[in-house]
């Protein structure tokens, strides 16, 4: 479960999303609808600061129910005017580490849209994150259109061919829809801080 001093401030909730145009609307529907929910239950977002595809659809339905939406994003992206113009606050970073580095440190949780590339990397560097006991908090992947049952398939063999330990497969958890999210957050269990002592497979 939670720490329960993260229950008495307001949760922050970082979500990884993709800015693709082309997706399928389902992506996006979902996107909104995480973004109404996580408002809807008085939890900040912190993303990465978007307008369109995914990431714009998120940041529209939270501050469509009012919610607290904080962007990071990097200059070159600011120069390519990829940045939503309505968020609560938006901060201008050097470089694409630096704004991974903040949506975590930030962050009480971890949400992880479908995406492309960068959406992947992001994920997979807050797993590896959590599985050195960096970042413990929960990782949650919502799985529309079946879109990470490649993934959960690929981790499921890096278990079973003892590249990770049985333990790791509870670095995440993976719910189909974005209604599932809230309460994947919160029954997921304590990552213990000592990870480390367990990160390599011996």
């Amino acid at each position: 479960m939670m720490d329960e001093t993260i229950r008495t401030q307001q949760r922050v909730v970082c979500v990884y999303c993709a800015s693709s145009q082309a997706c399928h609307p389902d992506y996006h529907a979902a996107a909104y609808q995480l973004g109404k929910l996580l408002a809807a239950a008085g939890c900040a977002i912190v993303y990465g600061g978007g307008a369109v595809g995914s990431m714009g659809a998120l940041a529209d339905g939270a501050l469509a129910q009012q919610g607290r939406v904080t962007g990071i994003i990097p200059k070159f992206m600011v120069e390519l005017e990829w940045e939503h113009p309505g968020l609560t606050e938006l901060l201008h970073v050097e470089d694409m580490r630096t704004r991974k580095h903040l949506m975590l440190s930030k962050s009480h949780a971890v949400v992880a849209l479908p995406g492309g590339t960068g959406t992947l990397e992001e994920l997979f560097e807050a797993m590896t994150l959590k599985r050195l006991g960096l970042y413990l908090n929960p990782i949650v992947l919502v799985n529309t259109r079946g879109f990470y049952d490649s993934l959960i398939d690929l981790m499921s063999l890096a278990v079973t061919e003892r590249f990770m330990g049985e333990q790791h497969g509870a670095l995440w958890h993976v719910v189909d829809r974005p209604d599932e999210v809230l309460a994947a957050i919160s029954s997921a269990p304590n990552w213990p801080a000592n990870a480390i002592h367990f990160a390599a497979q011996k």
